[in-house]
């Protein structure tokens, strides 16, 4: 499928208000400190953009698979002090809109180019978490020297680099841990309790505005049903490989979490059934997670190759400090 052209042609519209959603007869504000953006990218597809302010170098921050721009709402004012950070939230996925195609890696790419020029963006630095890897690469592939650097968060898997030497990111999807319990009633009284839950399962919390675009607000302010998110039919291709990203042609910090944590409620559980199923989906990850690593270490000499510990998948949210640590590092190194 040919490349669309996306220099020109983009409709820029400002709203310096934040989103609200309904609770009830209340209504709730998104509390992070931003202003949302829709940019035009494609026919009859506008992006969600967030723009938390700030100053100097550009950083435009992209979600990993079925998440927005505002699972960093608590991320992105950490890096407001020495860079101007951005959020993105891909097509088919909370307010932004969708259409299908035949070639996602690219289209997925271009869509960030897009919003990089009509936002007139010099050379921003990307950083991806999970299946945002794969638009990473895009990017760095086929537009060489639009960005500056890229900052893989856990998502130099597959999608992102594969030499062939590595581990497919299908091989990790087969495993399977032990589940934790699902939200009780309790848990689905509101948005807030929802938050709870979940940190209660991961040992960090959801941003309240990025569990409101996941599922649905009941008129008396219970959370309701999963959201239908039509961006999903854009994984499956991606997973499988059909674009491999043999190398990553732009300066790049990639962080692993591995062993990766499996939530707090493993770490405090003491059923010895799911200690046992915890121990054996760590070693099988542990195993496919150091094969990628060493792909992408010997792939990509040029790259800054970090490793944490116990981090969760989510390493921004479980890990925060680390990222920070190791971002503000590299990041101060660019040109």
């Amino acid at each position: 499928m040919a490349r669309y052209n996306l220099l020109v042609g983009f409709i820029l519209l400002v709203l310096l208000v934040a989103p609200v959603y309904s609770q009830g007869s209340a209504v709730w504000k998104d509390p992070s400190p931003h202003i949302t953006r829709f940019v035009s990218v494609d026919k009859d597809v506008r992006l969600e953009v967030l723009d938390w302010g700030g100053s100097g170098r550009p950083i435009v921050l992209l979600a990993g698979g079925g998440n927005t721009a505002h699972v960093f709402d608590g991320f992105a004012p950490k890096l407001t002090a020495y860079y101007h950070v951005y959020g993105i939230t891909r097509r088919g996925f909370g307010t932004s809109g969708y259409s299908a195609t035949d070639d996602p890696a690219g289209r997925l790419g271009d869509d960030v180019v897009a919003v990089i020029d009509a936002l007139k963006l010099n050379r921003p630095i990307l950083v991806g978490h999970s299946l945002a890897g794969a638009e990473l690469s895009s990017v760095a592939s086929g537009h060489p020297g639009r960005v500056a650097g890229l900052v893989y968060l856990d998502a130099a898997y597959s999608y992102a680099f594969d030499n062939g030497r590595g581990s497919n990111i299908m091989e990790i999807q087969k495993l399977q841990g032990p589940q934790p319990p699902p939200p009780g009633d309790a848990d689905l009284a509101s948005f807030s309790a929802l938050q709870k839950y979940y940190e209660r399962v991961n040992g960090f919390q959801f941003p309240e505005a990025e569990l409101r675009l996941q599922r649905e607000s009941t008129p008396a302010g219970r959370v309701g049903k999963g959201r239908s998110l039509p961006g999903g039919a854009l994984f499956m291709p991606l997973m499988m490989g059909t674009k491999k990203y043999t190398e990553i042609p732009a300066p790049a910090l990639i962080i692993f979490a591995n062993p990766h944590s499996q939530g707090a409620w493993v770490d405090n559980n003491t059923d010895p059934s799911v200690q046992t199923a915890a121990k054996a989906y760590s070693t099988a990850l542990v195993a496919l997670t150091e094969r990628q690593e060493k792909a992408v270490e010997n792939g990509v000499p040029t790259a800054h190759v970090i490793t944490l510990p116990g981090a969760n998948h989510y390493v921004f949210l479980s890990n925060e400090a680390d990222v920070l640590r190791e971002m503000r590092a590299f990041l101060a190194g660019l040109h």
